[in-house]
Order: C-alpha cells, then sequence, then structure tokens
C-alpha cells in the first residue's frame, strides 16, 4: 500500500476497509443512496415543520431538532467516506479529523438526551393529558432542546480534549472509516486505561441512563394506556408512541454494541458494519419511520404536496 507511505504527516490514514476491497463498490452504491434518502427525508421534515401551522406542537418541535441531529450526524462523516471508498489515497486532514470526531461525540450524546425528552413529552401527553399545554409549553419545549444540545456539545469537549491530547508516536493509521473514539485510543503508544475508563463512563452516562429513563417513562405509559377504557383510545395512545419506541430501538439497538461492547482481538470488520449500522442506517430510517407511522406528518405532506401543485396551476 504505497499510498500509506506517500501520505503527509498532517494526515491521518482512514484503513476502513482497505483489506476487504470487494466491499468497497457495495458500499460506496449504498452510502450514496442512504446519504442522498436521509438528507432528502430530514429536509423535508423540517420544511412541513415550518410550512405547516398544524404541526407546531412539542412532538413535532422535537422531531424537528431529531431530524437536524441526524442530518448533521451523517454528513459529518459519510461525504468522507464515499471519497475514500473511490480514492487510492484513504486520508483525512488532521483538521478533518479533529472535526470529525468532535461533531460525531457531540451529534451522538445530543441525539441520546433529545430521544429521553421525546419520552418525556409522550409521557405528560398520554399520562397528563389535562395539564399537557401547561407543562409543555414553548419556553419550556426551547429550554429542553437547548439542555439536549449544550450537553451534547459540553461532553464531546471533554472526550474530544482528552483523547487527541495522547502522544501517538507518529502513527496515523486509524482502524476504522473515521475518526472515533475507540480507534484514535489505539494510535496512543502510552496506557490509555484511564482514557477507556473515561470513555466507559461516558457511554453508561449518555447510553444506558438514558435508555432507563425511557424505559421508566414508558412503564407509566404503558400502564395509563391500558387503563384507557375503548380499544380505539388504547390504540390512538399507542400509535402517538409506536414510532419513538422504534427509533429508540433502533438507535440504541445499534449504539451500545459499539461503545459497551469489549474490542475484539480479531477482525475489527464486524464492529466496523455496526457502526455503519449507527452512524449511517439510524439517521435514514428515522424520517422513513415517522412518515409512514405518524397520521398528522402523512397529512402534513398531503397538504404541502397539494399546495405546491396548485401554485403550479
Amino acid at each position: 500500500m504505497n499510498w500509506i507511505n506517500e501520505s503527509s504527516l498532517e494526515e491521518f490514514i482512514l484503513f476502513g476497509f482497505s483489506d476487504q476491497p470487494r466491499l468497497e463498490l457495495p458500499l460506496f452504491v449504498g452510502l450514496l443512496v442512504s446519504y442522498t434518502v436521509t438528507v432528502f427525508g430530514n429536509l423535508a421534515i423540517m420544511l412541513v415543520f415550518q410550512l405547516d401551522s398544524k404541526l407546531h406542537a412539542p412532538m413535532y418541535f422535537f422531531l424537528t431538532n431529531l431530524s437536524l441531529v441526524d442530518l448533521c450526524y451523517i454528513t459529518c462523516s459519510v461525504p468522507q467516506m464515499l471519497v475514500n471508498l473511490r480514492s487510492t489515497r484513504k486520508v483525512i486532514s488532521y483538521g478533518g479529523c479533529v472535526v470529525q470526531l468532535f461533531m460525531f461525540l457531540a451529534l451522538g450524546a445530543t441525539e441520546c438526551v433529545l430521544l429521553v425528552v421525546m419520552s418525556l413529552d409522550r409521557f405528560v401527553a398520554i399520562c397528563r393529558p389535562l395539564h399537557y399545554s401547561v407543562i409543555m409549553h414553548q419556553r419550556f419545549c426551547l429550554q429542553l432542546a437547548a439542555a439536549s444540545w449544550l450537553t451534547g456539545f459540553g461532553n464531546s469537549v471533554w472526550m474530544s480534549v482528552v483523547t487527541l491530547q495522547l502522544p501517538r508516536c507518529g502513527q496515523r493509521v486509524i482502524d476504522h472509516f473515521l475518526c472515533e473514539v475507540p480507534a484514535m485510543l489505539k494510535l496512543s503508544c502510552v496506557d490509555t486505561t484511564a482514557n477507556e475508563a473515561e470513555l466507559l463512563f461516558g457511554s453508561v452516562f449518555f447510553h444506558l441512563v438514558p435508555l432507563t429513563l425511557i424505559f421508566v417513562s414508558y412503564a407509566f405509559i404503558a400502564q395509563a394506556i391500558l387503563k384507557i377504557p375503548s380499544a380505539e383510545g388504547r390504540q390512538k395512545a399507542f400509535g402517538t408512541c409506536a414510532s419513538h419506541l422504534i427509533v429508540v430501538s433502533l438507535f440504541y439497538g445499534t449504539a451500545i454494541p459499539v461503545y459497551l461492547q469489549p474490542a475484539s482481538p480479531h477482525s475489527a470488520t464486524p464492529r466496523k458494519l455496526v457502526s455503519l449500522l449507527y452512524g449511517v442506517m439510524a439517521p435514514m430510517l428515522n424520517p422513513i419511520i415517522y412518515t409512514l407511522r405518524n397520521k398528522e406528518m402523512k397529512e402534513a405532506f398531503k397538504r404541502l404536496m397539494a399546495r405546491g401543485f396548485s401554485i403550479k396551476t
């Protein structure tokens, strides 16, 4: 691999799937399609929220924040992956690696907190329906959204600084397709036990704690739904939560194996594939899930399309 010797000291080499060259073309096509769907899907949700006043409710405000997180999340990694998959020099600049590491950490943690906020919104809507408008007022929703973003970016500042200040002794080959903390720690030429413990603590705090809070909120929601006398009422109440539950299962089901499972001493390829599910498939499927399963979203899209056709005619 001559491109490793020719790379600049100001660059990192993203090894990615270089040991599996037959995977690179199908991965390129799959990533290109996934990225295109993700961009259009999440932009569509944000656009519909802005243009349709009937969606100006807390649930859709938080969904718009989730769409923005997913859009930024996939954009900070996939374009570089697409370039490297079709290039002989699979490199990223030092500055690009720093930005990618920082944004990946920040947006991932923000989504963890935001999913808890969305479960809180569903809890209040179903368990305290008479007090919903009083509790989930505009200012409180803005504060919850801001807290999600600030918590995520605050975590990223801490983890990024701790990771980047480790000495690497000239090592520049990252055995991954992006600059991620576990892969960056492997470049260090000093003992990283303390850093790995900090990563584990951060992973528990931003994955297991939010997931526990979501489970608790849905336990109360389930109790409240079962007390609804009519089957139609129970179905409607559950329908407002189903999309969020699917998104939570998809996000945490792929994130936890990446950050809480011990690194395998054997091939890193399975871990990389799970990272793809976590970093690419979840952002792509979220808008599809919310669009297909949410009646109000589907009706809003229809109204927007009808408005577009009426303008043309």
